[in-house]
């Protein structure tokens, strides 16, 4: 099948660390990419060896004109993984381990150019760099921060968590082969204004683009639709949150908001497992609304739709998410959202589809998502156009068909222009 915009195929090698069907997350980050870009280029796309079964069992059923080599660190090395004790430093050196292999795929197969997809963080170098062809790195994310102040009676875990991500980010600005990463690159494509200022840092000549790394396909379109939400059995507003019970993803904002909330009958289902659960189910308890938040625990994708579609209001006051797909799955679902007005959602999310809150300080932040909050529970015309509007939006310009399709005009500039054959 030809490009949309032109109809020269060309031969790509695609870094894909995390690369699975029918996940959420990174996996589906890289697995969508690459099936939908391989209707328009001759892929290979190098991955964990852990993801060959499964993709392989896949292709079984579907075949797909996609080569994929695979690749791991030896057996011994992966306790490091183990409950994600190390994951970081296994990708690291999973990356560094790979440069031998994709300069081996390159001498035989002569790569038109190649692209780092997942993991989309900045601060790891890529084995990608190492190969004398036009190099696209990203979508990358992890350059924004949790807002000042914000951290404050954080538990030990989280606060750990996030000071050390901070060190990490200062850490590897003077890292070498980050460096040479950035060095190397004929385009990054950043994911936050954010991440493109980190990126910046480490090659002030770099050129640097925009753009979400997630998306969503027609089909899982399609499969939205044909999900039947539960009839409601009163009026009452039903918010709800999904995703990882982490501290970043700012559920607490969320719950402190709904205390303040004037809609007293009105309940807060919280959909996820995470290790701040026990810290959210005492603050709803303290507060005097546990017996209005409702902890689901952990849903299929399907099952979050269906949920979706029976609440009223998406609430994801996440603090420093890149990108992240609840936004999309709930403008999908043609439901408003209300998220902070900074990191990925708020590239996300247009003002048409949600109330996006200012980040000015926490209690001021909580003031707002219940002003919100308030707003959308009691008119049922704007929940129901906010709703209309998102999904517009999705189906406009977060489709994968169309996403891929701007990446194809980028993989066919830096190949006219003559981008690199170094």
């Amino acid at each position: 099948m030809g490009d949309t915009v032109s109809n020269k195929r060309l031969k790509v090698l695609i870094s894909a660390y995390a690369c699975e069907p029918n996940r959420g997350s990174e996996p589906s980050v890289g697995w969508n990419f690459v099936i939908t870009m391989a209707k328009h280029h001759d892929l290979t796309v190098l991955t964990r060896k852990n993801n060959k079964k499964i993709i392989e069992e896949y292709l079984q059923r579907k075949p797909i004109n996609i080569e994929f080599i695979y690749h791991d660190l030896p057996k011994w090395a992966s306790w490091w993984k183990k409950e994600s004790r190390g994951v970081q430093l296994y990708y690291y050196l999973w990356q560094l381990s790979a440069i031998p292999l994709v300069k081996k795929c390159n001498r035989k197969s002569n790569f038109d150019l190649c692209q780092h997809l997942t993991f989309v963080k900045y601060w790891v170098p890529s084995c990608l760099a190492w190969l004398n062809i036009p190099f696209i790195w990203g979508p990358v994310g992890g350059g924004d921060s949790t807002p000042k102040g914000f951290l404050r009676k954080a538990g030990c875990k989280s606060r750990f968590y996030e000071l050390t991500r901070e060190f990490t980010k200062k850490v590897a600005v003077i890292d070498p082969l980050l460096r040479f990463t950035a060095q190397r690159c004929s385009i990054n494509i950043s994911v936050t204004e954010e991440t493109s200022q980190c990126v910046k840092k480490l090659n002030r000549k770099i050129k640097t683009k925009l753009m979400t790394q997630v998306g969503i396909t027609s089909e899982e379109l399609t499969k939205i639709d044909e999900t039947i939400a539960d009839k409601k059995t009163s009026d009452n507003t039903i918010f709800l949150f999904a995703g990882n019970l982490l501290f970043l993803k700012g559920i607490h904002l969320g719950l402190n908001a709904f205390v303040k909330c004037e809609q007293k009958n009105s309940q807060f289902w919280i959909v996820g497992e995470g290790p701040e659960r026990n810290r959210l189910e005492q603050l709803a308890i303290e507060k005097g609304i546990y017996d209005r938040v409702h902890f689901l625990g952990q849903k299929t994708r399907d099952e979050v739709w269906k949920l979706m579609k029976t609440a009223d209001i998406i609430v994801h006051p996440s603090l420093h998410d890149s990108g992240g797909f609840v936004p999309i799955e709930a403008m999908s679902c043609e439901k408003p959202i209300i998220c902070l007005d900074t990191a990925g959602p708020s590239i996300l999310v247009p003002d048409s589809a949600g109330c996006k809150i200012a980040v000015i300080s926490k209690d001021k932040t909580i003031e707002e998502i219940c002003n919100s909050m308030n707003q959308l529970a009691k008119n049922s015309q704007l929940r129901q156009k906010m709703g209309e509007s998102g999904r517009e939006y999705v189906k406009e310009h977060l489709l994968w068909q169309n996403r891929i399709t701007k990446f194809s005009e980028i993989y066919l500039d830096i190949t006219k222009n003559g981008e690199a054959r170094r």
